[in-house]
């Protein structure tokens, strides 16, 4: 009786290992597959277009200017100028970047393998942006006033940083101009500087100001409210800023701390996940197999009567794990982060999006890995009862040793779900890594023809690389960043002298642009050898065609889920172009499309699987290498010479109306290009308005929209309501 009695309570607490082993197993697999689990973060924040709403909720939001300008510390850029160009300034590759370190550093210190968070943006790729921007924006005015040809940016920071200092400290700034003002005008200048001053100091400084302005005196004005407004701080700006960075990388811990967020829960979190994928996982697994084992070498004879004791083990401990999952539900919305008072709301309307995201993903995630151990657990009780029914009905009359197999392999298959059912399960059923095209999730479905892309026209010709007459601001690779997918380039070979004036008279150069390009280049300088990305006239400016091939090869290579198209005016062979593409060691990403024009291309997600994401167009000719065909077979345009936004229209030009691939020339060129026009014609609105005209005449969507200064205005965010907008065909 006594034996009896032990081997009872020694199959109970079997039972209770075995339940125990389910729940941490399962427990443990949920979190391998979620919060250990890189993808699960992405996927929480592309279900919610986190990175979309980046750009057009949180950093255009005036409520979160203090950032900008925190960033921006007194680098001389209007923050309307970087909200304009946020994506040249911080662009998506960049800033996806920045997000996955934060996530890798998440995960390693919930595994135990840092033992402290970091969470630390390098901030250098993106003041390195401004900075560009910077100068930009402010080279010829710079230039000017120091009467350089071109600017010395460092200079200039330094004297302004050795200005504002001595605004600081209440100095009069050496080299500062003066202006003479009327009485309105030194009266209206007074009560705007006398009103940035604290309120019981403006009475102090009020005559100083008024009697500095009489004599145009600006930068004696300027010295009197300054140790009130800038606060006596003394040190340079780019100190200012190093300090602030820690010499470009921002420690984002003080700041979220100042702002109240209660991290706690992620110590809380590591204690568990540490436990979960360590001992304990080994120890649960260990134990939960000798249980089982326990009970059915202790249970009846019968086979179809050990079967019970586990499988119940089973269900209770799946109940158990879907308990323990909704408690944990219910509690987690208070453990995570608050929103912040501090933080403007469209940063805390996002931040609780994806959180909502996250907790609904695990929440699934456990649920469903509950789930298996439950159902197995029925399946196999329902299955020895069936068994049993039936051996009594003497339905089944099998052999010894085939009862023996059959024993043997439900023993084993009641192990595997203790051990791989609680772990395996939770990983299938979590989230993988989604495949991103384009930056997007859904425009991996769509066909290449089904999708808008953003294009410059002469890429090649930028102010960053001193063309003469440029028609786009960044390079090649800062128009990538900026979300540029069509590159329109020119190439040629070297002009020889005596080719010169014929090719100015063709050009798009205005005529005083000419005579000042025949008076700055010297006719006798020989040609260069080789190929090259020019605007009519290498002369006046141009870039390698190999090398320049081989950054667009890298760029891809850096970011594997986009596509991008070239489409060549081209002055070269169809042999040169081949050979420079194999120079530059891109043959491996050429799309080679169909050879009938009118075959379907293929979708944006096959062409990112099988890395065929650079697709090549003549302007004329084409071939004979495979990949390389004439645009005109496969598109269609509209005119591309307009005088000004006014004469933009949709009649057909070259390809004729019935091509599958649809070019948009967007762009003014009035001789040469145009800033103004270019920010009212790309702007999003009107880019919107005329592509969905042409498509109404045409009868197929725009594929390329081509702009100049693709980084004013916003074609951009056009080009994204367009994609946003459109189905597929499938």
């Amino acid at each position: 009786m006594v034996s009896g009695r032990w081997l009872i309570a020694l199959r109970a607490a079997a039972g209770a290992v075995v339940v125990l082993a389910v729940v941490v197993l399962t427990a443990a697999g949920t979190a391998r597959s979620t919060v250990l689990n890189r993808a699960f973060y992405q996927a929480a924040l592309d279900d919610e277009r986190a990175y979309t709403r980046m750009y057009d909720e949180v950093l255009v939001d005036p409520a979160a200017e203090q950032v900008t300008r925190d960033l921006l510390a007194r680098i001389p850029v209007p923050p309307s100028v970087v909200t304009a160009n946020l994506k040249s300034v911080l662009p998506p590759a960049t800033l996806r970047g920045i997000v996955d370190q934060q996530i890798a550093n998440t995960i390693g210190y919930l595994r135990g393998e840092q033992s402290t968070l970091r969470l630390t943006v390098d901030l250098r790729p993106v003041l390195a942006n401004v900075g560009d921007l910077a100068e930009l924006y402010l080279g010829d005015l710079i230039a000017n006033v120091q009467g350089r040809p071109s600017a010395d940016f460092a200079a200039f920071r330094s004297g302004l940083d050795a200005t504002l200092d001595d605004l600081a400290a209440g100095r009069r700034p050496a080299d500062f101009p003066t202006f003479a003002l009327d009485g309105p005008s030194i009266a209206t200048t007074t009560d705007a500087l006398v009103a940035i001053v604290p309120v019981d100091a403006r009475a102090q400084v009020r005559a100083q100001v008024t009697a500095a302005l009489a004599t145009g005196d600006i930068a004696g004005a300027l010295a009197v409210v300054g140790p009130h407004v800038l606060g006596g701080s003394s040190g340079s700006a780019r100190s200012d800023l190093a300090a602030r960075t820690d010499d470009g990388q921002w420690d984002l811990l003080p700041e979220l701390k100042h702002a109240g967020l209660n991290l706690n829960s992620l110590s809380t979190a590591r204690t568990f996940t540490k436990l979960a994928l360590g001992p304990v996982q080994t120890l649960a697994t260990v134990l939960g197999i000798a249980a089982v084992l326990l009970l059915w070498f202790t249970g009846p004879r019968s086979w179809s009567r050990r079967v019970p004791a586990i499988a119940w083990s089973l269900v209770v401990g799946g109940v158990l794990s879907g308990a323990l999952v909704l408690l944990i539900r219910s509690r987690l919305p208070s453990m995570l982060a608050q929103p912040a008072p501090s933080w403007p709301h469209s940063v805390n309307a996002l931040v609780g999006d994806v959180q909502h995201a996250a907790i609904s993903s695990l929440t699934g995630v456990g649920l469903f890995a509950a789930l298996v151990p439950l159902v197995l657990g029925l399946a196999l009780v329902s299955g020895a009862w069936s068994w049993r029914r039936a051996a009594a009905r003497r339905a089944l009359n099998l052999p010894p040793r085939h009862r023996i197999a059959i024993a043997a392999t439900v023993g084993a298959f009641a192990v595997a779900a203790v051990v791989l059912g609680a772990t395996v399960v939770p990983v299938a059923a979590g989230k993988t890594e989604a495949r991103h095209c384009l930056g997007s999730i859904e425009l991996c479905d769509r066909r290449y023809d089904e999708v808008a892309y953003l294009t410059t026209h002469n890429a090649m010709a930028s102010t960053a690389d001193r063309f003469i007459g440029p028609l786009q601001d960044p390079d090649i690779v800062g128009q990538l960043n900026a979300g540029v997918r069509g590159l329109q380039l020119d190439t040629y070979t070297w002009e020889l002298p005596e080719q010169v004036q014929p090719r100015l008279s063709v050009s798009s150069f205005a005529p005083d642009m000419q005579a000042e390009i025949l008076h700055l280049i010297d006719l006798a300088n020989p040609p260069r050898p080789g190929l090259w990305l020019c605007h009519a006239l290498c002369r006046a400016g141009a870039l390698a065609l190999a090398p320049t091939l081989h950054r667009i090869g890298t760029w891809l290579e850096k970011n594997p889920g986009e596509v991008v198209t070239l489409i060549l005016q081209n002055d070269i062979t169809g042999e040169q172009t081949e050979q420079a593409f194999r120079e530059a060691g891109v043959e491996r990403l050429l799309y080679t499309p169909s050879p009938d024009p009118a075959a379907k291309w293929p979708k944006l997600g096959e062409m990112v699987r099988e890395d065929k994401r650079l697709v090549v167009f003549a302007e004329q000719g084409g071939g004979p290498a495979p990949w390389y065909r004439n645009f005109y077979e496969y598109g269609m345009e509209t005119p591309f010479a307009f005088a000004s936004p006014a004469e933009m229209s949709c009649v057909p030009n070259r390809g004729g109306t019935d091509k599958r691939l649809f070019l948009l020339n967007h762009f003014v060129t009035n001789l040469g290009g145009s800033r103004l026009d270019a920010g009212r014609v790309n702007a999003r609105q009107y880019v919107l308005d005329r592509a969905r005209a042409c498509e109404a005449q045409r009868g197929r969507p725009v594929n390329f929209v081509a702009v100049d200064y693709a980084t004013i205005g916003d074609a951009a965010g056009a080009v994204e309501v367009l994609n946003a907008t459109r189905g597929g065909s499938g």
